[in-house]
């Protein structure tokens, strides 16, 4: 009979082998067969770690096998706890890279395990997490679909843990469809459910993390910013690798409210210091960028952090806003002297290709920027004085208007003094 202080040798073996480690591993898995406390104990631990292990080599088949192969383990465990370690080996293909849609299958497959066992409340967290793949996958609809079906169900069970969970995502599948009203709605409805319960922290730090990114849509970067703090606390606070993203998107609110400078003061305190790295740098990279008012080493930065950068929508999103106001500011500059001016030349100033200077100046003045026109037959941009408006008529109609009143008030004086 396997013993619990092989499962401990199991576990140091890992750390240095752990190939070695998950054959003994599954030996004690399949040895440990009987109903003793200490068995339960045993395949517990071994499968977990067994899921841990095939998270760092890399093996989603292995994993999802383990999964399919739990289940006869979750019938000697109490449904909460049987809940717990499949939601928790269902998360470690989190970490193994294009593992997504076996994921989705292995979700889909224990699902209908659950519902065949009855366990409600594992059907319930592994359906929340299946809407949580649909929105990875940006299968909007699907997510939406489920999340109504569980969001009834819930509001009846009056089940608030996981309905503040499912409000949650609800926002955030809102909130990539763009629709912020509606992201906005299930945002306040997932705070009101959590107020009323105990909210672990990393649930709190989640909704900070989407109050932030609205605020920062609707342009409240100040108030985006204190919210990006407390996530930063939160994740902080449980180790979490997600402190680094709050980090990253407090930067991005001092970078977009023109306080590039404060980006470096941040980046220097004992918190940031912690999750320092690749993020960190790109957006400080960024704050110089705008310090200078170059638009040469934004480019650069946007390229050099590709990754980084490109690759999350909502950092790429606001630095489009921000290359926007650069590269207008930097063209009005260029600008500024003349009345006539190639634009060739601008876009050689800028150094940026003629045709984007174009679109860019049409645009400025389309919008108002500055008075001009475009002579696209020499190439050029004509650019008028600013005209004030002559005063003289609005004071004349002020006059009129006074004088008019005057004669009112007289015409009344005198209707009295006639009696």
């Amino acid at each position: 009979m396997p013993s619990v202080a092989e499962l401990d040798a199991a576990r140091e073996l890992s750390k240095t082998s752990p190939a070695a480690a998950v054959d003994k591993l599954k030996t004690l898995l399949a040895a440990a067969t009987g109903k003793t406390e200490d068995d339960i104990k045993i395949r517990e631990g071994s499968i977990l770690r067994l899921g841990e292990l095939y998270r760092d080599l890399k093996q989603p088949a292995d994993l999802a096998n383990l999964v399919r192969s739990s289940h006869s383990l979750l019938t000697t465990v109490s449904k909460a706890k049987g809940a717990k370690i499949v939601r928790t080996l269902i998360d470690n293909f989190t970490d193994i890279p294009n593992s997504t849609p076996l994921q989705v299958e292995v979700c889909k497959e224990t699902i209908q395990w659950a519902v065949a066992e009855k366990r409600i409340y594992l059907r319930q967290s592994l359906e929340t997490r299946l809407c949580s793949l649909y929105l990875d996958n940006k299968l909007y609809s699907e997510s939406l679909a489920l999340i109504s079906t569980l969001l009834k169900e819930l509001k009846r069970l009056d089940d608030k843990s996981v309905l503040v969970e499912v409000q949650l995502l609800e926002s955030r599948v809102y909130h990539n469809l763009k629709n912020l009203a509606k992201s906005r709605a299930s945002l306040t409805s997932a705070k009101t459910s959590a107020n009323s319960i105990y909210c672990p922290p990393l649930m709190q730090a989640a909704l900070d993390m989407q109050s932030g990114i609205l605020h920062a849509e609707e342009k409240d970067y100040k108030t985006a910013l204190s919210y990006f703090y407390e996530t930063l606390e939160g994740y902080s606070s449980q180790e979490d690798k997600r402190a680094v993203l709050a980090l990253k998107y407090m930067l991005l609110c001092k970078v977009m409210i023109n306080l590039p400078e404060d980006v470096h003061t941040i980046v220097n305190t004992k918190i940031a210091q912690k999750h320092a790295g690749p993020d960190v740098e790109a957006m400080k990279a960024i704050a110089t960028a705008q310090e200078n008012r170059s638009l040469l080493e934004f480019e650069q930065a946007l390229a050099k952090f590709k990754d980084e950068l490109g690759s999350d929508p909502i950092v790429r999103t606001h630095l489009a806003s921000l290359y926007d106001t650069l590269l207008e500011q930097n063209l009005l500059r260029v600008i500024e002297p003349y009345s006539r001016v190639e634009i060739s030349y601008i876009a050689t100033v800028v150094k940026l290709p003629t045709a984007h200077v174009e679109a860019k100046l049409s645009q400025m003045i389309l919008d108002k920027v500055f008075r001009g026109i475009l002579d696209q037959g020499a190439g050029c941009l004509e650019v008028f004085d600013e005209t004030h408006a002559d005063k003289t008529y609005e004071a004349t109609l002020e006059t009129i208007k006074h004088m008019g009143h005057v004669v009112e008030s007289l015409y009344a004086k005198a209707g009295t003094l006639s009696h």
